[in-house]
């Protein structure tokens, strides 16, 4: 295959080395030359290192701001018009609106969107109709637009974004699809889960339920924290484990909950950590009640360490759990939802065992890595073959 040139774009560093950890160097060497864009940070020189790429820092807000959005839309266009790159291929809302635009005002023949959630869900107002409005001019600038879930498929349809023909979603949904080998519980010995816990307080009788995310409210975290403490333990000795940051000045939480998590002994938080496999390994179920999603990697990685989850009703988790056999769904901002499906969870041992029984293997069936990153290249070169 000729050399193509294919630029993925993402707004913050972060997302383009984890969310499509891998994926730069995998393209590269199915013959593509890849450039990675985003604002600037370690992250992004970590992904020319780790990926073996080259990239290019271009400053953008996660916020509305339109000057500055625009400064970033010239320098979109402008870098396009120097590398002349034949696909353009953007994730998250506002990549996805500076590089869709960009790449069709300079040209760029294949312009591609993944969209892996939608912030304007939850939106209202002047705001919502904004955010409505910049959705459907990245749709109309792209040539293709891929959901990462059936449900954010179904959701884009209904609110009439673009027409059916310009949406596909690649494989079984996912933006990168898991690594089992690198997600797998038998990679942590006893000893190595035993000193981790020791240094969290945890006694070995203690049933742990984690989250891993932002901790923010758009998560669920205000509904967890009140569904936690409403648990009645009965004999088991209950813990919540939170792994991830606060975000205070996008989504804060609210002071009740801030409380809690500081005073409740049986809340552990131990912030943003780079390797979460180590604390799915040491807790029994993952919690994550968050109001919108695309195709969530959080519950793809519990599912491959082995956990049985607890998820909201939401885009992508109910796809990914399917109840009663490796998870059970819930109702959004629902808090005795929470607290009955946590009692049942570890009280019902049978019930429990089942679901633990089946996460693994289906992960590993249907959200392998490679089939997601086999489909996406099968999708480029069958639209490389259209331009020729």
């Amino acid at each position: 295959m000729t050399t193509s040139k294919l630029i993925r774009i993402t707004t913050v560093p972060i997302s383009l080395k984890t969310l499509l950890k891998g994926q730069h160097r995998f393209m590269t060497q199915q013959g593509f030359d890849v450039l990675g864009v985003s604002s600037s940070g370690k992250e992004l020189q970590d992904v020319a290192q780790n990926e073996n790429v080259c990239v290019a820092a271009l400053e953008m807000t996660r916020t509305i701001s339109p000057i500055n959005d625009l400064k970033s839309l010239w320098e979109f266009y402008k870098l396009c018009k120097r590398e002349r790159p034949t696909i353009v291929h953007s994730h998250t809302p506002k990549a996805g609106i500076v590089g869709m635009l960009g790449a069709k005002l300079a040209g760029v023949p294949v312009r591609l969107h993944t969209v892996a959630g939608l912030p304007l869900m939850e939106a209202t107002g002047i705001k919502r109709s904004l955010l409505d409005f910049v959705e459907k001019l990245t749709y109309r600038c792209a040539t293709k637009v891929y959901p990462n879930s059936t449900g954010l498929y179904d959701f884009i349809l209904a609110n009439n974004y673009t027409k059916k023909e310009k949406l596909k979603v690649i494989a079984n949904g996912s933006s990168n699809g898991i690594d089992t080998h690198y997600f797998d519980p038998a990679l942590f010995s006893e000893v190595q889960k035993l000193e981790l816990k020791q240094s969290l307080l945890l006694q070995p009788n203690d049933f742990v339920f984690v989250f891993v995310g932002r901790l923010v409210g758009d998560k669920g975290i205000n509904e967890l924290i009140s569904g936690f403490t409403h648990l009645k333990p009965e004999t088991l000795s209950l813990k919540l484990l939170l792994v991830g940051s606060l975000e205070g000045e996008l989504d804060p939480l609210q002071s009740e909950t801030l409380k809690a998590i500081e005073t409740n002994p049986n809340i552990i938080s131990v912030g943003f950590q780079s390797d979460v496999r180590p604390y799915f390994a040491i807790s029994d179920c993952l919690v994550f009640p968050s109001y919108r999603e695309g195709f969530p990697n959080v519950v793809m990685q519990a599912g491959a360490m082995g956990l049985p989850s607890i998820v909201t009703d939401i885009n992508g988790c109910n796809e990914i759990i399917i109840e009663g056999e490796n998870g059970t769904i819930i109702p959004v901002k629902n808090v005795a939802a929470i607290v009955q499906a946590m009692q049942k969870m570890c009280s019902d041992i049978a019930y429990y065992n089942q679901l633990r029984q089946n996460a693994r293997r289906m992960i590993q069936s249907r959200y392998e890595q490679r089939v997601v990153w086999d489909a996406l290249l099968e999708e480029y070169k069958r639209l490389l073959l259209e331009i020729e």
